[in-house]
């Protein structure tokens, strides 16, 4: 397959005109089975990597419900979000080890849909004060053992654990949780200096920058401020419209730069779905365009899934290319997967999205193959 004529992202130029090539499930320097599509007047892109998400039409992670993982794998693909890495809620132990336990069936039985690249655990190592949307009644202390029993269950798909640095044991869980997966600061009341402690623990993420945390102050930085000092420490980004402003939208892009913004999507089952009454995490949510809230009006989640994140963040005036980086590239990166997906070089996975004038998507490849 060559798909031509389309602008195509580069990890150096930004967008170029070059041909993407493959003959199977990678991607190859030149093709020669014949095929071709024409992408005249699109963009040409890496698939996503959404490594924040809940659900989506209809389905939660938490359920630990195998039909609704696989459902939530089919409608990520057919948005052109080729990886995911979906995020579990705070729970009680013995439901998030049957979430663990069925992301890695879901894995090990290579069912349809996006990749499942790994396991989110977003709770529920948080603090009280900071809890958002999570069940107050079931966060938990710091665990390393609980952490490693879960790891366990995922056979190994955990990728990214939460956790607020500020709650007791929390340093000492950090350093030894950042021997298997990336840790990222969340759910936090933890000022400047308690943050900084935590990145130089071995934190090197931070969950939903601005939500869930302090503000970000001439006097008090916070996590914000920390984050920004730490070169080595990626940030998370919900550009739905709803959890962040544009304007703060395009100075964290300013501060950080697109290697450091992984675009996340945050999305609870309503993604996908019409407005109405839904679960989060035990909780009810009401859902009315893209807000969803709790019924004390906290925001629980949101319903626009990565591809439409990206699309919004560029409606306030990110480029494209920075866009694209943040959620492809950097996403991938941030739970060590970039070495086979997240660009268009040679010998990556064959996972490519056609965008029109629009930036809707035309079609997805997957694996070589076109399933849009």
């Amino acid at each position: 397959m060559k798909i031509t004529g389309g602008k195509v992202f580069d990890l150096r130029k930004g967008f170029v005109e070059r041909d993407v090539c493959f003959d199977g499930a990678l991607l190859t320097p030149d093709s020669r089975d014949g095929q071709s599509y024409d992408a005249a007047d699109c963009w040409v892109i890496p698939g996503l990597t959404d490594v924040h998400f809940h659900g989506c039409v209809g389905a939660d992670l938490s359920d630990g419900d195998p039909a609704g993982l696989q459902a939530m794998a089919e409608y990520e693909l057919s948005r052109g979000v080729t990886q995911i890495c979906p995020a579990g809620m705070t729970l009680l132990e013995d439901r998030l080890l049957k979430v663990c336990r069925t992301a890695a069936a879901h894995r090990r039985e290579n069912r349809p849909g996006a990749d499942l690249v790994g396991v989110n655990l977003e709770g529920p190592f948080l603090s009280l004060a900071k809890k958002g949307a999570q069940n107050g009644d079931w966060l938990h202390a710091p665990d390393a053992a609980m952490l490693r029993r879960l790891m366990e269950a995922s056979e190994g798909l955990v990728k990214l654990v939460s956790v607020a640095p500020e709650e007791p044991g929390a340093m000492e869980f950090i350093e030894a949780a950042a021997e298997d997966a990336a840790v990222s600061v969340a759910h936090t009341t933890a000022d400047y200096d308690t943050a900084m402690e935590a990145f130089r623990r071995g934190a090197r993420q931070v969950t939903h920058l601005f939500n869930a945390m302090p503000g970000f102050t001439h006097r008090a930085p916070g996590v914000v401020g920390a984050a920004l000092d730490c070169p080595w420490v990626r940030v998370e980004l919900i550009a739905d419209g709803v959890h962040i402003h544009p304007s703060v939208v395009r100075a964290v892009f300013k501060m950080f730069g697109p290697d450091r913004v992984a675009l996340i999507s945050d999305t609870m089952r309503a993604a996908g779905m019409s407005d109405g009454k839904y679960d989060l995490g035990g909780q009810e949510v009401t859902v009315k365009g893209p807000l969803a809230t709790l019924a004390d009006g906290t925001i629980a989640g949101s319903a626009t899934d990565l591809m439409a994140c990206m699309k919004t963040a560029v409606s306030f005036g990110i480029p494209l290319a920075d866009a694209v980086r943040s959620a492809a590239v950097t996403s991938a990166q941030s739970i060590g997967i970039f070495d086979r997906v997240g660009s268009l070089e040679p010998g990556k996975r064959a996972n490519v999205v056609v965008l029109d004038g629009a930036l809707d998507v035309k079609a997805v490849f997957f694996k070589g193959r076109q399933v849009v």
